[in-house]
């Protein structure tokens, strides 16, 4: 069972954990062990409350399908317990994304001193830049 929060629970039977062989390099023990994790979830047939459905499924995130499955691919670790531990980690911090309620930002406007602080201080490095100019001999 993953906990998503005091009253949010995804029972272990919705979640399809496979384990597969890890891609690139590693030496004999790739391609051998099968330590990769393949996690599915669907969250059309899932239990979540439909508040959870309707933002995940609006959610723009590569690793949710058309088909509104999440697949998670684990494989950073040497171990697949390890492995496992992180591909649930990652599925729990996707939905605990979409619960968030981010800040509305408060338009400001630069102040009429700052603006004069910023405009003096060009002036006096373009002084500093002509006192540097070659000087003429008439």
């Amino acid at each position: 069972m993953l906990k998503i929060s005091e009253r949010v629970t995804i029972p272990s039977s919705e979640i399809n954990i496979s384990a597969v062989r890890s891609a690139g390099a590693g030496g004999q023990n790739v391609n051998k062990v099968a330590t990769a994790i393949h996690l599915r979830f669907d969250i059309k047939a899932s239990s979540l409350p439909d508040f959870y459905k309707e933002k995940l499924l609006k959610l723009k995130d590569s690793r949710i399908s058309q088909d509104g499955i999440i697949i998670i691919k684990a494989q950073q670790f040497r171990t697949q317990l390890q492995n496992r531990e992180d591909a649930l980690k990652r599925l729990k911090k996707l939905i605990k994304t979409i619960t968030l309620v981010k800040k509305r930002r408060i338009k400001t406007k630069v102040t009429k001193s700052t603006k004069r602080r910023r405009l003096d201080n060009k002036v006096k490095r373009g002084q500093v830049k002509a006192l540097r100019r070659k000087v003429e001999y008439d």
